[in-house]
């Protein structure tokens, strides 16, 4: 059975704050929203039960602790078929943040996080292309990330 996932300017209002601050006590969300603490509490536990809040994520300075290098990877697969192995190979390797699949000229395209280009060299020699199905792999280094926001939620 198909769950109903509407939501109304309440729920709409408490996510654009938590969007904004997720530390934001649900008091305070309340006050500015005009609604009960516990009306707050409730929205949220419905929006997690509905799968729209899946959780929410501590943002750390990653260079502050000697990861100073983030690249991104395009992967050739040798077959479409091999996709599932591979993701689960690169799940187990800690520099994998993100891994997409997707169309255009890569079958996969990861965000990796190292130390420096040694860590790096040795992530991509030792682990990921050792993974069996990955034909061959495409490395773009990030100079400076300019732009890093979440989703604005436009609560019209």
């Amino acid at each position: 059975m198909a769950q109903n996932l509407e939501i109304d300017n309440i729920d709409r209002e408490i996510i654009s704050i938590l969007i904004n601050d997720a530390k934001t006590p649900y008091s305070e969300i309340a006050k500015r929203i005009y609604v009960s603490g516990g009306t707050v509490h409730g929205r949220m536990r419905k929006l997690e039960h509905m799968g729209i809040v899946k959780g929410f994520t501590l943002v750390i300075d990653t260079a502050k602790l000697g990861y100073d290098l983030t690249a991104y990877l395009g992967i050739y697969l040798t077959r479409g078929s091999v996709y599932a192995t591979v993701i689960k190979e690169l799940e187990a390797i800690p520099q994998v943040l993100e891994a997409h699949y997707t169309t255009g000229v890569y079958s996969v395209f990861v965000k990796v996080l190292c130390r420096n280009t040694q860590d790096l060299r040795d992530v991509l020699n030792d682990r990921i292309q050792a993974i069996e199905g990955i034909q061959r792999t495409e490395t773009i280094l990030s100079l400076e990330e300019s732009i890093k926001r979440p989703i604005s939620f436009d609560i019209k």
